[in-house]
């Protein structure tokens, strides 16, 4: 996040910068068109009026200022007066009197708010106390942020400040340093020496400054601030494990005699202050009115036009959301508009790149072409920092990011965003399309729907994305396959003790220790001490982004060069033998995957298609917690057990997306144990409503479907964290069934808050089916593209009629299970998928969410039909930056 406040000529201080071959530098356009009449020339140009489903105008706000609270040093205020900030806006003020005052806060505004300085200002006034210490820093910060990229940019950011204040200003004084995966070895041990201001992110606490605190002794003892930058990321498995380090952290700092605050910033989220309590286990105060001034926005819905293709079983194709956002890129980089192209997967950001580059050298050269660049997860540091420099400066007018840019990185000027596909979230749309108009200006963003049930939905019921509030972020601390391995982690750092850290850690814990004990982690000792036992490090036994293990090497046979990395978790569908993958906008197929060392070997080559993988599931009821009856049927949420395999891949023509066959594949099973949301009919119900027997796999194969592509609209996740699985006899509930799971090791609280939500999720399910206008079905409704059964045996209208007798009998809404209700935080509980017997902790049978792709069940008496398993390649790009 930035100060917001700073001029153009103060934002783009670094210059022109060259790298590799983007050398061919224009001035900016100084004004550009209103956002209006760009979006007038997109939708004029080749024919795409009927592409505009909706155009919403977003007015302009004006600025409400306040003054700075009394406590903050004088060197600081001088130094945010040189930096051309006279007042501070009225959020920035608030949140700070309350950091002054010793009160935990988040800061939940919009983009570009300046929520940076609002807490570097209190922030900076205590490092500033400490430099008068004997050694110098008497006060230290933690800063941490969920991307590499947000702390190298924060720090720059603060660098800014610092220059602007003048080499002989005291916040000179202020040591501030980056401490990473990319930090060089040498510099660590200067940085747990002498900085006072330390920025990283919660893998390096986890794994380095936490376990190794003894080193890092001094800065504990004397934290005074603890920043989360841009909280509301932390959802879901990798929140909650996030949770549990801030716990480590808390109960550390209290041993060496410290009480930090927690300052935390937020994009506009529901109940910012529940959520950051849930995240810190504090209380925290929320400041949610923002006088930052905004200026307008016209934000369109944009769908892409039928082609002439056809998809499976003879369903009409839209064409991609990569494609036409390749298109309107071109379009709007030839118009010198400054534009941010996000997209869901890596590939994506890849394929919008090349397609673009391709189109601007036919129409303007090669001197545009280089304007445009992609931007993901897996480059290599050095790669990263080059783009990140050459898009601050100006070299670049064109990108093609994943969600790596969305998480507050500044930059500045941008005229457009367009977002190729829903990203999941309310959340995540509004921060993505608030990364154009950073500076005050109008904003032009543009979300094109892809061939899916939700993209759908969302482009023709506008409402759902303009008049409903954002999303609460969806977190379980207690999850016990999340609490486990930290509290073995923290035995390993200073031994347990009752009840002080059973209270710190949760309710689960009392019950976990004793589990921990009997497989040989823990030990007790004298009665109220337990012990780490083991010789390896236990903050190694979790990968807290869920990732499941090592990264696999993405390397070239021919030269034995690396290339990047692809999550463990994310391989069997990204880099199995046969698939595409796309660096740098260059393509190479897989020729081979070694798990067992964890390399991909492959080899560069041009195919003219891309690669997706298919899979196969299979699910067990562990234990069933709660359950609804909704008339004759049955609503339910518990334990399950998912069996996956990939089988498969098909190879998709690039732009059409035509299937141009099915490859074989054997790779072995992964097993998850987790939570799900299911229901159940009877048969006399599905007699009544008309659904034969040989009706019902179809319909509720298609019902599944397209479930899941609805419920990110109700809980804070995407289609990639969620699978499912529809059966039309489930051995364990002996009824028609259709699951849909959390795909990570313990649940998530996703399947929950749609057991919360059940009613309005399952009612947009059949409007979305219903509403499409196709006949038998197609993407946009039932189809899924990761179906490991072919999207087949598919039923449309058997689909409808059951979900209309599901429907029929669902309670009101205040009932459990009805599902209108806000829900409250999520709950947690084993209900029997064991924390230890299913292995999170040191095992190897939990794929801690990798279980990916669409899916079969054949291992569940040989008919049960699934769709997408979660999550996929592509289902968190900043994770790894």
């Amino acid at each position: 996040m930035a100060f917001n406040h700073l001029s153009r000529g103060q934002h783009d201080a670094l210059g022109r910068i060259s790298i590799g071959v983007m050398t061919d530098l224009r001035p900016m356009k100084p004004h550009p068109d209103p956002s209006e009449a760009a979006l007038d020339r997109l939708v004029g140009t080749r024919g795409r009026q009927d592409r505009l489903t909706h155009m919403e105008h977003i007015p302009a706000r004006p600025a409400q200022y306040a003054d700075w609270p009394t406590g903050l040093r004088t060197e600081v205020l001088e130094a945010v007066a040189a930096a051309g900030i006279a007042r501070p806006w009225s959020h920035q003020a608030e949140a700070a009197k309350l950091a002054i005052n010793g009160q935990n806060v988040v800061i939940a505004t919009g983009t570009a708010s300046g929520k940076s300085l609002a807490y570097l200002a209190p922030v900076l006034s205590a490092l500033l106390d400490g430099t008068e210490a004997k050694n110098g820093r008497g006060a230290t910060g933690l800063y941490l942020a969920p991307t590499k990229a947000l702390a190298a940019d924060q720090l720059r950011r603060l660098g800014e400040l610092r220059s602007a204040a003048g080499p002989e200003s005291p916040l000179s004084r202020v040591r501030a340093a980056g401490y990473d995966g990319d930090t060089p070895f040498e510099e660590r041990e200067w940085v747990r020496q002498y900085a006072s201001y330390v920025l990283t992110n919660p893998d390096m606490l986890h794994r380095g400054i936490l376990p190794g605190h003894t080193r890092w002794a001094s800065f504990l003892r004397a934290l005074r601030y603890v920043v989360i930058d841009e909280c509301h990321s932390y959802r879901g498995v990798f929140g909650s494990h996030v949770a549990q380090v801030l716990r480590r952290l808390r109960r550390l700092c209290a041993r060496y005699g410290a009480n930090p605050v927690f300052l935390l910033a937020s994009a506009t989220v529901a109940d910012p202050g529940q959520s950051a309590a849930r995240l810190t286990g504090l209380p925290v105060a929320e400041v949610t009115e923002d006088g930052s001034p905004r200026g307008a926005t016209v934000f369109a819905l944009w769908e892409p036009p039928l082609t002439e293709m056809s998809g499976e079983h003879g369903a009409p194709v839209r064409r991609s959301a990569t494609a036409e956002a390749a298109d309107l890129l071109t379009d709007l980089v030839l118009d010198g508009t400054r534009t941010v192209a996000f997209v869901r997967s890596r590939r994506g950001a890849e394929l919008i790149s090349v397609i673009a580059q391709e189109r601007l050298a036919e129409a303007a050269g090669h001197a545009a072409a280089r304007r445009v660049a992609a931007y993901r997860g897996g480059y290599l540091p050095e790669e990263r920092r080059a783009l990140e420099r050459a898009l601050h400066s100006g070299a670049l007018l064109g990108l093609a990011s994943t969600s790596a840019l969305e998480l507050g990185v500044d930059v500045a000027g941008l005229d457009a965003v367009l977002l190729a596909g829903y990203p999941g979230t309310r959340a995540s749309l509004w921060q993505q399309a608030g990364r154009a108009g950073r500076e005050g200006q109008g904003a032009l963003a543009v979300l094109i729907a892809r061939d899916d049930p939700l993209d759908t939905y969302l482009v023709h019921h506008p409402d759902s994305l303009f008049r409903q509030p954002v999303e609460s972020t969806v977190l379980d601390p207690d999850n016990p396959h999340v609490l486990a391995p930290h509290l073995c982690a923290a035995a390993a750092e200073l031994p347990l003790t009752e009840p002080e850290d059973l209270e710190l850690f949760g309710p689960s814990a009392p019950i976990l220790l004793p589990q921990l004990e009997r497989r040989g982690m823990l030990r007790r000792r004298g009665g109220a001490s337990w012990f780490w036992t083991r010789r390896e490090r236990a903050a190694d036994l979790v990968d807290i982004r869920g990732e499941g293990g090592a990264p696999v090497r993405v390397v070239e046979a021919d030269t034995g060069r690396l290339l990047g990395t692809v999550d463990a978790g994310s391989a069997h569908t990204s880099v199995h033998t046969g698939a595409v993958h796309l660096h740098q906008g260059r393509s190479y197929l897989v020729r081979e995957l070694d798990l067992d060392e964890s390399v991909a070997l492959v080899a560069e080559a041009d195919p003219p298609y891309s690669t997706v993988a298919r899979d196969t599931t299979a699910i067990t009821v562990l234990g069933t917690d709660r359950e609804v009856a909704w008339g004759e049927a049955r609503l339910s949420f518990g334990s399950v057990e998912v069996t996956n395999q990939v089988v498969s891949f098909l190879k998709r023509r690039l732009l059409t997306g035509e299937i141009l066959g099915e490859t074989k594949l054997d790779l072995p099973p992964r097993t998850l144990r987790t939570r799900a949301v299911w229901w159940s009919v009877t048969e006399d119900q599905l007699e009544d409503a008309g659904v034969l027997p040989e009706e019902l796999p179809g319909a509720a194969h298609a019902a599944e479907h397209a479930s899941i592509g609805l419920l990110p609209l109700f809980a804070t996740c995407d289609r990639w964290d969620i699978g499912g699985v529809s059966v039309p006899l489930h051995p364990d509930t002996g009824l028609p069934t259709v699951f849909v799971y959390d795909g990570h090791p313990g649940g998530a609280g996703f399947a929950e808050r749609g057991f919360q939500r059940a009613r309005a999720w399952l009612s947009a399910t059949l409007e979305a089916i219903t509403a499409c206008e196709c006949e038998r079905g197609c993407p946009s409704c039932i189809q899924s593209p990761k179906c490991g059964n072919g999207n087949d045996p598919l039923d449309k209208p058997g689909a409808i009629r059951l979900l209309t007798l599901l429907l029929a009998g669902a309670p009101d809404a205040h009932t459990a299970g009805g599902g209108d209700g806000a829900p409250g935080p999520t709950e947690s509980g084993a209900g029997g998928a064991s924390p230890i017997g299913g292995s999170p902790v040191g095992g190897s049978t939990a794929t801690d969410g990798a279980i990916g792709g669409s899916s079969v069940g054949g291992a569940v008496g040989g008919s049960a039909v699934s769709d997408d398993g979660a999550p996929g390649a592509e289902s968190a790009e900043a994770k790894r930056l």
